[in-house]
């Protein structure tokens, strides 16, 4: 029986011993002694009291040879030996005063980790308390709930608060305390590379600072967080412990869902400009990987709507195979799928129109090392940059007018190739890809002149021969380039598909960011609904025209014997009436074809009746996550690079990522050496491990600041050291 701090041991209704809960000699005695004398069995003390059967084995075996007396004698242990001498234990007793573990100073001193185990267990050498001070997750819990009696849950500087709340200060300092076992602690490791692909260039430039508690750039670390954790909406955070997830800020808490939303609303506001900072972060981009930024895809996305707040035009979307209500983002991304920019259309112009008006003109500005025009006078083939898209941007004119008035070539798919060529053109090429994996393909070229006499041009044509034998026709106007590398441009053309599939799944890019909608435009122009309704009509009448003049052929080559009277004159009724109906809708087909003439095809969105009228869901918040969106997967993406090896592909890196990002670890700052420590703790396999280790050094040498403070952060797997002496780094966001 227990009774709290002391246990009881009964026969029948006779107490028989006791001894205090924590008296673990007594324990084995008293129950050695119980097993001998047949009282009771190994398996009832091994169940009651889960303990493991080797020690009560043990024990027992003890008393049956020496008796009581055996529990009292003094355990042997060595009083020296050769491996761990008297200098050798004073290196692993400083070692481990440092924080290292056991296994670390085994391997440093080059001794067996079960030598330096035992040289521990029996007191040679003592390993370093945890400090008092270090919060774990029960602890953080109970104070937080604590909090919650006062200013709220997690609330834990309510000093800080009500500085903030009466604007003496601009916002919350960041303030890292030594925790323990934080959730999602891994997503850490990301802010490295976060800030290096931009997400706090500009941020206070464009955005300003907010009022109140939360700074702005807390709230777009924490967008990217949620981001990479793959909580997808903001929603979504009320099933995080606000405390917890706020240590990763080095806050109290993050803000309450509704507080979040307020400052989202706040920073998305101003719809054109969170563009200037899209726009400033393309620039960075294409400047930071000129390479890159030479060849761009260009592929639309349809945003589908579900929503009641207005009815948007229906778009087809080719996935779903269905025509649903939504938005166009048109897509710009570099040849490894990482995207540049997006321009969203309420109204889908097409994509020449798109190509021409908005993507163009920005790429002319932002994409870097472009030939001067001294370089295109001089050498005529020389072309700016390129740019890849489906057969929906196929137009001769387009490649004529881009390259005449702009010097920019075009990759696509031949819309209307000729006759197969013969196959004995076409050789084994090995074909190198964006990614750096090498390809064989069947490849074969000529020039083709493609679109009408007065209006065509002479391009490039690439054919792949597949294993089915079916041939692949590209046109180029990249007149300069490498037919193998035309072939590699295009057919790597699905990293965009790819990129829409992972952000759709992991990104959550269609998810609608707010509630709201607002006017389109001054001057945006949508389809005619009176001409549409007259295309239905037409396509209506011409299913009915084409339905009878069938089956007035039919009728005609089936023509009964003319001695058969009654026969003959049933099918001259059905023909002769089959005949007044064709000529009745040729009539018709006439009339609605000339009020399609004259009705013109797109009209004002002002002049729109009130029913049919529409209006745009509102941009601006969408913009601002997206944007932060992009950040999140580039940053993922250079990480995933960064992780690649002989047994470690792209997709096994992301997966390997995913799982880090959503790992427990501790955060240990020093603020005398300036050092933030983030000890993450390990995967289940060694071999992730060793790549995690990895990654962390390289992360490591890229010394970075924690935003707000001047503390360099330090990355390390659970179980390993680092150095006191680090050196000090500085970012663009450090205070220094």
């Amino acid at each position: 029986m227990n009774q709290g701090d002391k246990w009881t041991y009964f026969l029948g209704c006779y107490p028989l011993y006791s001894h205090d809960a924590d008296d673990n000699r007594m324990f084995r005695i008293i129950t050695s002694q119980l097993i001998d004398a047949g009282l009771c069995r190994q398996i009832e003390i091994l169940n009651t009291f889960g303990v493991s059967k080797s020690s009560v084995a043990r024990s027992l075996r003890k008393y049956r040879a020496d008796g009581i007396e055996a529990f009292f004698q003094p355990r042997k242990t060595r009083k020296g030996g050769r491996v761990l001498t008297e200098d050798v234990l004073t290196k692993a007793q400083t070692l481990l005063d440092q924080g290292f573990t056991s296994g670390n100073v085994a391997d440093e001193l080059h001794v067996k980790r079960d030598t330096l185990r035992k040289a521990i267990n029996d007191g040679r050498l003592s390993t370093k308390a945890l400090p008092p001070e270090y919060t774990t997750k029960s602890c953080r819990t109970t104070i937080d709930a604590e909090a919650a009696k006062n200013m709220g849950t997690a609330c834990t500087r309510p000093e800080e608060r009500i500085v903030a709340a009466f604007g003496v200060c601009d916002g919350a300092p960041v303030r890292f305390e030594p925790c323990i076992d934080i959730p999602k602690g891994g997503v850490l490791c990301a802010l490295p590379v976060l800030l290096m692909n931009g997400l706090l260039n500009g941020a206070e430039r464009f955005f300003g600072t907010l009022s109140g508690y939360y700074r702005t750039f807390h709230i777009i670390i924490l967008v990217a967080f949620m981001a990479l954790c793959r909580i997808k909406t903001v929603e979504q955070l009320r099933g995080h412990a606000p405390g917890e997830f706020g240590k990763l800020l080095g806050l109290d808490r993050i803000p309450e869902v509704r507080c979040l939303r307020s400052k989202l609303r706040e920073l998305g506001s101003d719809a054109d400009i969170i563009k200037q900072w899209s726009a400033y972060l393309s620039k960075y981009w294409m400047d930071q990987d000129p390479q890159a930024a030479g060849t761009l895809y260009v592929d639309g996305h349809v945003r589908v709507y579900h929503g009641g707040l207005t009815k948007l035009p229906r778009k087809f979307v080719s996935r779903q195979r269905l025509c649903l209500r939504g938005t166009n983002d048109f897509w710009v991304n570099d040849a490894t799928g990482r995207p540049f920019f997006v321009v969203d259309k309420t109204v889908n112009p097409g994509m020449l129109a798109v190509l021409e008006q908005d993507i163009v003109p920005r790429l002319l500005k932002d994409v870097p090392n472009q030939a001067y025009d001294k370089d295109l006078i001089a050498d005529p083939f020389l072309s700016r940059f390129v740019m890849v898209f489906d057969r929906e941007g196929y137009s001769p004119q387009f490649f004529k007018k881009m390259w005449k008035e702009h010097r920019i070539s075009c990759i696509t798919y031949h819309k209307f190739p000729d006759d197969a060529w013969p196959e004995e053109w076409f050789k084994e090429q090995k074909v190198t890809m964006p990614s750096g994996e090498v390809v064989t393909m069947q490849l074969a070229e000529m020039g083709s002149f493609i679109g009408h006499k007065k209006s065509g041009l002479w391009v490039r044509e690439v054919r792949k021969l597949t294993n089915s034998r079916h041939q692949t026709s590209l046109v180029s106007t990249a007149y300069d380039m490498e037919y193998q590398k035309l072939a590699s441009c295009m057919f790597s053309r699905w990293c965009q598909e790819n990129f829409f599939g992972y952000m759709m799944h992991h990104f959550a890019i269609d998810l609608l960011a707010e509630y709201g909608t607002e006017q389109l435009p001054a001057g945006e122009e949508v389809v005619n609904p009176a001409w549409r309704q007259l295309v239905r009509e037409r396509s209506s009448l011409q299913n009915k025209h084409r339905y009878r003049k069938v089956k007035f052929a039919e009728l005609t080559l089936s023509e009964p014997d003319a001695n058969d009277e009654n026969a003959y004159n049933v099918w001259f009724s059905l023909k002769s009436s089959l005949l007044e109906e064709l000529e009745h809708y040729e009539h018709e087909l006439e009339g609605v074809k000339e009020r399609i003439k004259s009705t013109p095809k797109h009209i004002a969105w002002e002049e729109l009746s009130e029913e049919d009228q529409f209006q745009r869901l509102s941009p601006g918040r969408k913009q601002l996550m997206d944007t932060i969106r992009m950040i999140a997967y580039r940053a993922e993406t250079a990480m995933a690079g960064l992780m690649k090896g002989p047994t470690i592909d792209t997709p096994a890196a992301r997966r390997i990522l995913q799982d880090l990002f959503i790992t427990e670890a501790d955060i240990l700052p020093d603020t005398n050496a300036k050092i933030l420590t983030v000890r993450v703790h390990k995967a289940s396999r060694p071999a992730v491990n060793r790549a995690l280790s990895l990654l962390f050094k390289r992360l490591n040498n890229s010394e970075v600041i924690y935003p707000g403070t001047d503390m360099q952060i330090f990355y390390e797997l659970g179980g390993e050291g680092h150095p006191q002496n680090a050196g000090k780094g500085v970012t663009q966001t450090s205070p220094k």
